[in-house]
């Protein structure tokens, strides 16, 4: 069975992904389009380069994720650093280290742009937040006069993982026509986490599907659950802004999905498991894999496509 297939952002709670498309590789589904917002592109980015659930498993829970956050020596000074950080590079780190592990992985099967990806196959969820609105990468480079081709894979996936104020906002600069007539502060676009304006971006293949005479299915991959309340301490304006960072992101487990969307969504419990709870153990991984794979087992053991 062919399916397209939409995955959820869901910072370290991604790993439950991975499982989920291990379930369905093991029940004969495979791939044709991926798309995907935060976590959730760096798993379609994986499956559109070619792993399968199998190694994709290996290689997240493999990982450690504290490794992404990286920043010099001197915004580690206590109190002063993390607030320096944030009002110089509007970040607490850089997210060069999620892009570069990301950019590793896909070099290993060949893909740096998005040329060496099929037409179609990936898309990309960000949220350009200068102009307020939705970036589909890779075509919606087009509206700044940006190559969508040429355009790192790594890249667009580190701008939809950029969780705002977590990590540094990626800059986009506008080209050719789109530059003309600007000052060159206003040449460049703040992008950040593609979850901010469409963390479950069910509608992406919908239009293009029914157009055809016999659809490719859409299958969402959900990640659900309250996370465990944990009262933030709050003692300055670094510790507001994760305050109120941690507390939107949360909001996404109480979303309504449409009726017609839910019977087509694999929803995971993600084990209380908190966004950017980086320091997630051994056993919370294993764990949130095998959740994934529970849910996916179920869903596809029940679930048959509208004809």
């Amino acid at each position: 069975m062919e399916i397209n297939a939409v995955f959820e952002g869901g910072g370290v709670k991604g790993i439950s992904l991975a499982g989920a498309v291990q379930a369905a590789e093991q029940a004969g589904v495979s791939f044709q389009r991926v798309a995907g917002t935060s976590s959730g592109s760096i798993v379609s980015a994986m499956l559109a380069a070619g792993y399968t659930g199998e190694e994709m498993s290996v290689i997240i829970r493999g990982t450690s994720f504290t490794s992404f956050l990286k920043r010099a020596p001197l915004y580690n000074t206590p109190i002063v650093g993390p607030a320096l950080r944030v009002m110089l590079k509007k970040g607490l780190y850089s997210g060069e280290a999620l892009e570069s592990w990301v950019r590793g992985i896909l070099r290993q099967r060949g893909i740096v742009t998005f040329r060496d990806l099929p037409s179609g196959k990936l898309s990309i969820i960000a949220s350009d937040i200068t102009n307020g609105r939705i970036v589909v990468l890779p075509e919606g480079l087009k509206e700044y006069g940006i190559s969508p081709d040429q355009f790192e894979v790594a890249k667009a996936v580190r701008m939809s993982c950029s969780i705002p104020y977590f990590f540094d906002p990626v800059l986009l600069r506008l080209n050719g026509e789109f530059a003309k007539g600007k000052s060159f502060p206003e040449q460049f676009v703040y992008t950040v986490d593609g979850g901010l304006l469409s963390n479950f971006p069910m509608w992406l293949f919908d239009e293009h599907e029914n157009r055809k005479k016999i659809p490719v299915p859409t299958v969402g991959f959900q990640m659900i659950g309250k996370t465990d309340p944990q009262p933030y301490r709050i003692t300055g304006p670094v510790t507001m802004l994760q305050a109120m960072v941690g507390t939107m992101l949360s909001a996404h487990d109480e979303r309504y999905i449409e009726q017609e969307k839910f019977v087509r969504t694999v929803k995971i419990p993600t084990l209380g498991i908190g966004t950017t709870q980086f320091e997630v153990t051994k056993l919370q991984s294993d764990e949130l894999y095998a959740s994934g794979f529970k849910a996916g087992q179920t869903f596809f053991r029940e679930w048959r496509p509208k004809r």
